[in-house]
């Protein structure tokens, strides 16, 4: 807090400049043809792999616990081609935040939207089930596409980039709604509206419980179940993939039957086997960079230190 307290106020302080210079090169890059776009972000995920140490060694530790029956060798290439991924999702945020004359629709194919439509159709809010892969941001303003929607966010400590993310996709997302505010989530449900909000990474231990991840224990925030029951939702889960050449698919599940229960771990458990099921389909297309076992039941030390090399 104390260093939120410091920040200057102006997004013009000489302190963001540098960040600035990376906002204008951002935009640059999104200005490419989609092809190169995306063959310079496999170059920069390859960059990263070799020389963004802490990522790489993230990675290949998440796959490692999730991926067991994989030898070493199949690991290692998950974990590299993961990485790689996130380098495709950065330039792909740079083209869905920075050139709207590309027109991504064509690019787009849908399943399980029939899911969507009949959901919309019974007239109450719906609740996506949302997850953190790579293609996250151009999901963000493919989805547009089919229908209007609200996002949960939390807000980036960086003040330039807050704007960046928020100036990027305003032309997509009808409202911001901070995760922190559960009132606001909850009556935009009871509106009706549609809103995405993604419960798959490690929020810490408050207001979690440990659930089964990939058969390992993981801190799961229950806030899911709560936000459905208060709402009234429906929950639908959504993912998003990258196919060969450009293309993209939208993928809707079947709605979630007796959701929530009246135990936090079940539908803890619950969410994550559905995350855990799309993961599966593309694996190295998950945020694998993110530490999504870093807080341990039992007060065991983190599997991320023990990597060092």
């Amino acid at each position: 807090m104390g260093k939120r307290r410091n920040r200057p106020q102006s997004l013009h302080h000489p302190r963001y400049w540098l960040t600035w210079m990376a906002v204008a090169l951002f935009w640059l890059i999104g200005q490419l043809p989609w092809p190169a776009l995306l063959f310079l972000g496999r170059m920069v995920g390859l960059a990263s792999w070799h020389f963004a140490r802490s990522r790489r060694e993230t990675a290949r530790t998440n796959i490692q616990i999730c991926f067991p029956e994989l030898s070493a060798e199949q690991q290692e290439d998950l974990a590299r081609r993961s990485v790689i991924s996130v380098g495709e999702g950065l330039t792909e945020m740079a083209g869905s935040y920075c050139n709207r004359r590309i027109d991504l629709s064509k690019r787009l194919t849908v399943s399980g939207h029939e899911h969507l439509v009949a959901a919309q159709q019974s007239g109450r809010g719906i609740l996506l089930l949302g997850m953190h892969f790579s293609t996250l941001e151009v999901a963000i303003r493919l989805f547009a596409h089919l229908t209007s929607y609200s996002a949960v966010y939390r807000p980036n400590d960086n003040p330039v980039l807050d704007w960046l993310i928020s100036n990027g996709r305003k032309h997509y997302v009808k409202n911001y709604i901070n995760r922190k505010d559960l009132r606001g989530l909850t009556r935009a449900l009871r509106k009706g509206e549609t809103v995405w909000y993604a419960p798959d990474q490690d929020y810490g231990r408050k207001h979690a419980v440990f659930a089964p991840f990939f058969g390992h224990p993981a801190a799961t925030i229950t806030a899911t179940s709560r936000i459905a029951k208060l709402g009234n939702a429906i929950v639908l889960p959504i993912a998003y993939y990258r196919r060969a050449h450009g293309h993209y698919e939208i993928e809707f599940g079947a709605p979630l039957e007796d959701f929530p229960s009246n135990d936090d771990i079940e539908d803890a458990t619950r969410t994550n086997s559905i995350v855990e099921h799309y993961v599966r389909k593309e694996p190295e297309q998950y945020l694998w960079v993110h530490r999504r076992f870093k807080h341990q039941a039992d007060g065991l030390p983190s599997p991320y230190q023990r990597r060092k090399r």
